[in-house]
């Protein structure tokens, strides 16, 4: 099956935007970007006639809660935090998503077609996070990496949780001691499942322990909750000591480290940024965090937190990033290309290149500005969001449908 969407302003994001350019699908996969006249539509593809819009690849959300903190229903959606247990490295967000949660048809009207689903800050280690598409039957229809990476977080939420049970962690020297204590084990137990192996001998697993080890061995990156300066320090304390790959997500005063951030080459996903001061580690936020970070040559990525944002705004936080000084180039690659090198999903999704999945977005104008609208998005190849200028809504194509 082959899609050609023609005759657009075409925005690939790592390359030139081409004015009056081509993309074409074929079997849900990209295979030629380019001026209209230099791409070859094959006979009986469908064509999509994008002149006087924009095209671009969908955005991809690199931190958030959609289908694992459903909206509108309370406890009975909340699945983000398994606050039972201070170290929950063997918990997977991929088993909590609900995909029929209406957060995603809302992600699809704002362009977002990638969701990295992470468990919640309530625990020192939380779990193991999913990058998933936001449109699909299941999660396994909609699957492109699992696990992305491990959710750890310092600061006010692990202390507030286990100090409201009296329990440890109660403080910051707690929360980090728990995360120490846990990678001193898991260093461990990777010793002597490599003497068993050695040895040939039986060896009881742990499945906590094998996803720190996967971190200890760089195979999973460490995705690090964290906002204040000081808790920024030890995030990065903890990685020296472990050696582990760490992504700071959040990092709302990141601004006053960024020559350092930059320097250890570490990326940040950062915000909610459309929110109030909820809480005193956020008493220092600021729409220039990101371009600041952008600017001492951090690879910076946005995120809603959904549903701290509704997911459908990622595209407006990136507008009131460059109301603020951000580079527009820099604020369109925090939503595409960035994430998607961050979270090692870019080998799918996050530009507009041959081989990777037909995931394209036709905007009415500039999706910076505040007044464009995403008007027909594809995932893999598959219209799934049309926008209805005269009705003034959306529709989601039943991802329970199946032709044929």
């Amino acid at each position: 099956m082959d899609i050609a969407i023609t005759s657009g302003y075409v925005v690939p994001v790592d390359g030139d935007p081409i004015d009056g350019g081509t993309v074409l699908v074929t079997d849900g996969r990209i295979t030629a970007v380019g001026a209209d006249a230099d791409v070859t539509v094959p006979e009986g593809a469908t064509v999509v006639d994008a002149a006087g819009k924009w095209v671009l690849p969908g955005f991809v959300e690199a931190h958030g809660h959609i289908g694992i903190d459903e909206e509108g229903i309370g406890w009975a959606g909340d699945d983000t935090n398994e606050m039972t247990d201070p170290n929950g490295a063997r918990m997977r967000a991929l088993d909590a998503i609900n995909p029929a949660d209406r957060g995603f048809a809302d992600a699809l009207s704002g362009g977002v077609t990638s969701s990295v689903v992470k468990p919640g800050s309530g625990n020192p280690v939380g779990g193991q996070t999913v990058a998933i598409k936001c449109w699909g039957r299941s999660m396994e229809d909609r699957l492109v990496k699992h696990p992305a990476s491990v959710k750890s977080a310092l600061g006010e939420n692990p202390k507030r949780v286990y100090g409201n049970k009296d329990k440890l962690p109660s403080t910051r020297q707690g929360v980090a001691a728990v995360i120490r204590d846990a990678f001193t084990k898991a260093q461990d137990y990777k010793a002597k499942r490599e003497h068993a192996s050695a040895e040939g001998t039986p060896f009881d697993r742990d499945n906590t322990l094998e996803v720190l080890v996967r971190v200890l061995d760089g195979e999973l990156p460490w995705c690090q909750h964290t906002h204040r300066a000081d808790d920024i320090h030890t995030a990065m304390r903890l990685a020296d000591e472990f050696g582990y790959r760490l992504i700071i997500n959040h990092c709302t005063e990141g601004h006053l480290l960024a020559d350092e951030i930059a320097e250890r080459g570490i990326p940040v996903i950062t915000g909610p940024l459309m929110t109030s001061r909820s809480k005193v580690e956020v008493n220092n936020k600021t729409l220039a965090n990101p371009g600041i970070l952008d600017r001492a040559g951090v690879k910076v990525a946005l995120t809603t937190d959904h549903p701290v944002v509704p997911i459908e705004f990622l595209v407006h936080q990136a507008t009131l990033c460059v109301k603020e000084g951000m580079d527009p180039a820099a604020a369109i690659r925090a939503l595409t290309v960035n994430p998607a090198e961050i979270m090692g999903i870019s080998d799918r999704v996050g530009s507009l290149k041959p081989g990777l999945d037909g995931d394209v977005v036709v905007w009415s104008g500039d999706p910076l500005d505040v007044m464009s609208r995403a008007l027909r998005v594809f995932v893999e190849g598959r219209e799934v969001y049309t926008y209805d200028e005269e009705s003034r809504g959306g529709t989601v194509l039943d991802a329970y449908y199946r032709e044929g």
